[in-house]
């Protein structure tokens, strides 16, 4: 009897080594990037970089910025929509880590860097924001930065506000479609639309309510017309849908450089040329240094530059630097392995996004994948005996 159990018990225990040896990479976040991830919600999934080309990543899940962080900072799985008690190992962000975040992922014992280790925050790819249109009629749509603030604001309502080869343009409503969840893309474009007149839009924010200052659903101005809805997709179709619409969505929700469907801004349309003559401006942390430790170093924002296309940023990943499975960190390894020496460079473009420079994928690399790098995911001095659960 005493035999049959030990058999029995070891059989358990067996099948839960197994079981946890199998378990797969999780993670989702920011809609902006989940068609070149491979999503669940998308047709795209046999190409996508993360659930495709590395075996044991599960299908990326796109449920906004915020929601993705949230499911990453306190391993709530529902956050995700998945069953609770799922471990989360990853969060992908069009929205900034803050340094709230960061001081509470610090604080914090539970889920946080004394059980998992530093946190890492890197950049993916570029992307701008590119603004949709609908206006029957009208093959070209071109705006300053000025004019999308005050039409997101409430304060031009009408086509007829605006100049269509030197006239004015239909009688027409603007019904501008906006991000009613958090949304990196939202923080994105309120970056550049607050820097550039804040009078209209008085805050840089993952909520468009809360950006705008008001709530388009109970308080909207006067004139003005909104409409809400959730992810980079659903504002694609309320575009489609609504003639006088106007949206903010990832280049790859849009035909980005085809002027008749996409606005200019400021002269420029958000083809690949025009967006990384905004990127080039900035450097990457160097190698070991105090800045390539601070997770917030990483991500630059570009509130207004001064060439190219003006709303530009990147779409971020974010990691723990330690996991208890060494069969996850052996995947996510291969994964910054891929995505930092160029592999993935094709499909970045194929989707409409700007892959990093070289310059910007040997400094991710350099510091958080070579194994002379203290910083790496997977350090074994520094991940000894702690990790993210299985």
């Amino acid at each position: 009897m005493f035999k049959r159990t030990m058999i029995a018990a070891s059989l358990v225990v067996a099948a839960l080594a197994s079981a946890q040896s199998m378990a797969a990479v999780v993670g989702g976040g920011a809609t902006l990037p989940e068609k070149l991830y491979g999503s669940t919600a998308t047709s795209t999934t046999a190409t996508g970089i993360l659930s495709a080309t590395v075996p044991g990543f599960s299908p990326y899940i796109g449920v906004g910025s915020g929601d993705g962080k949230k499911a990453f900072f306190g391993n709530d799985s529902t956050k995700l929509k998945l069953a609770a008690g799922t471990t989360i190992d990853y969060a992908g962000s069009d929205s900034v880590v803050s340094a709230a975040e960061l001081a509470a992922y610090n604080a914090d014992a539970v889920n946080g860097r004394t059980a998992y280790g530093p946190l890492i925050q890197v950049p993916a790819e570029a992307t701008s924001v590119t603004v949709p249109y609908r206006i029957d009629g009208q093959t070209s749509l071109k705006l300053t930065s000025a004019q999308l603030a005050d039409i997101f604001a409430g304060k031009i309502t009408n086509w007829n506000q605006v100049q269509f080869n030197g006239a004015a343009g239909p009688d027409l409503q603007i019904k501008v479609v906006y991000r009613q969840e958090t949304s990196g893309t939202t923080e994105i474009f309120t970056n550049h639309l607050k820097a550039v007149k804040p009078a209209s839009v008085p805050t840089v924010s993952n909520s468009f309510v809360t950006a705008v200052g008001f709530d388009p659903v109970t308080n909207a101005p006067a004139g003005s017309s909104y409409i809400a809805v959730t992810g980079s997709g659903g504002v694609a179709s309320a575009i489609t849908g609504n003639n006088g619409a106007i949206g903010y969505v990832s280049p790859d929700y849009a035909q980005f450089n085809d002027a008749a469907k996409v606005a200019s801004v400021n002269g420029y349309l958000p083809t690949e040329v025009n967006v990384q003559a905004s990127l080039d401006t900035v450097t990457p942390p160097a190698l070991g240094s105090n800045d390539a430790k601070d997770p917030l170093k990483w991500v630059p924002t570009f509130a207004n530059p001064s060439v190219g296309y003006p709303i530009v940023g990147y779409t971020n990943l974010v990691f723990s630097q330690c996991y208890k499975d060494t069969t996850d960190t052996a995947r996510i390894r291969v994964f910054l392995s891929r995505h930092y020496t160029g592999l993935n460079n094709t499909a970045i473009s194929n989707h409409s996004f700007i892959p990093l420079s070289t310059t910007w994928q040997k400094a991710v690399y350099d510091n958080f994948y070579a194994t002379t790098s203290s910083l790496r995911l997977g350090d074994t001095n520094t991940c000894n005996g702690i990790g993210r659960p299985l």
